[in-house]
């Protein structure tokens, strides 16, 4: 535990914290122009937010706070999907973290629980096998999210499921993919990013190869940094490095635990049970190409979409009129310029998606507002 302390401290020292941003504030005197950094992980935003790291760089340096959370991203039809299946009789339905908390269209699964049905949040998705065992007159519905990064444990939890013959378990398949998300961004004509700041958990399932072809076509710097403070800056001071020396490439500050190539075995779990989506709408930024993943074909005994059809619905459904979550994820606007931000829109009583979770963009203001 000792050590464990002494390894934060290391990342969270102030003296070194304040030695990187005097080193930024003179490199950042050869910029030509300011410079937008996109933080795509919601977990870089509360950093940032938490630390008040913007407070210690120069006022050129503007944060562009992006869709890298897979619970902000989540469109209503996806969440009512969710609350028709726990509706159903026998059923459990099981979900990770603050997805439970998002608004559908006229109900959330919180809500829901509260009205009876059995939905559980789960700590592991390994959980979802005991469950699913202790349970086998029931149908247990896995409602399965997250990026990359958590991609390869439900994987696992399939093929573990598949092994040991598990008729009544279930997946709803959400897990979204960083690089289309990118790119539909980019191609905005309102966009006005200059650089992205990498997720570093997703980076160690993909490796930072994934973003190379982001880097080539838009002229954009990637830096894959960590989520403490120290990382942060070194990942700012990497990217005015590259913008002064006329360099668009992926460089990896979070070196200790990313490679360019990832986590091989994880990639070939995903593969072997997944495949890409032709289109998934996102909550915010619309319909995105080949941006998402859905079980192979054969393991359809096991999607939820297969078996279930009959009660789920695809039609989309627009957020609530008031809530700009959708140009926030796009970076065109910041949670203060919202009209209901922090009143009729709070983490206890959130209109969108953005508010709910802990890597919101939202919520982070909320939290750490005296840090803007």
């Amino acid at each position: 535990m000792q050590d464990d302390k002494a390894l934060f401290d290391i990342f969270r020292h102030p003296q070194t914290i304040r030695a990187l941003s005097h080193k930024i504030h003179q490199e950042a005197l050869k910029l030509s122009q300011p410079l937008k950094i996109m933080e795509v992980c919601g977990g870089h935003t509360h950093t940032i937010m938490k630390y008040g790291l913007k407070q210690l760089l120069p006022q050129m340096i503007e944060f562009i706070h992006g869709p890298g959370c897979p619970v902000c991203i989540m469109p209503k039809e996806r969440i009512d999907q969710a609350i028709a299946l726990a509706r159903m009789s026998d059923t459990i339905l099981l979900t990770l973290g603050d997805m439970i908390r998002v608004p559908g269209s006229q109900s959330s699964l919180v809500q829901e629980r509260a009205n009876g049905y059995d939905i559980r949040p789960l700590y592991s998705p390994m959980d979802a096998l005991k469950i699913a065992r202790e349970n086998p007159t029931k149908n247990v519905i896995f409602f399965a999210i997250g990026f990359e990064t958590t991609t390869p444990m439900t994987a696992a939890v399939i093929l573990r499921a598949d092994q040991e013959n598990l008729h009544n378990l279930y997946f709803h398949i959400n897990h979204v993919l960083v690089p289309p998300a990118v790119c539909a961004i980019m191609d905005d004509s309102q966009n006005r990013i200059d650089a992205f700041i990498g997720p570093s958990h997703v980076s160690v399932i993909t490796g930072s190869q994934i973003y190379e072809p982001i880097a080539k076509r838009y002229g954009t710097p990637v830096v894959v940094s960590g989520f403490e403070p120290v990382d942060v800056m070194e990942g700012i001071l990497k990217i005015i490095g590259q913008k002064n020396e006329n360099r668009s490439e992926v460089e990896v500050q979070y070196s200790r635990a990313v490679t360019q190539g990832g986590n091989h075995k994880a990639q070939a779990m995903i593969d072997e049970t997944m495949s890409v989506r032709e289109n998934f709408r996102w909550r915010g930024l619309g319909d995105i190409a080949h941006s998402a993943l859905r079980l192979r074909d054969e393991y359809a005994h096991f999607d939820a979409e297969v078996v279930f059809s009959q009660v789920l619905s695809y039609e989309p459904i627009d957020d609530h009129k008031l809530c700009i979550c959708g140009s926030i994820l796009k970076g065109l606007a910041k949670p203060i310029e919202c009209t209901v931000f922090g009143t009729a829109c709070t983490p206890n009583s959130p209109l969108g998606s953005c508010m709910v979770s802990s890597e919101g963009s939202c919520n982070a203001y909320y939290r750490y507002g005296s840090a803007l």
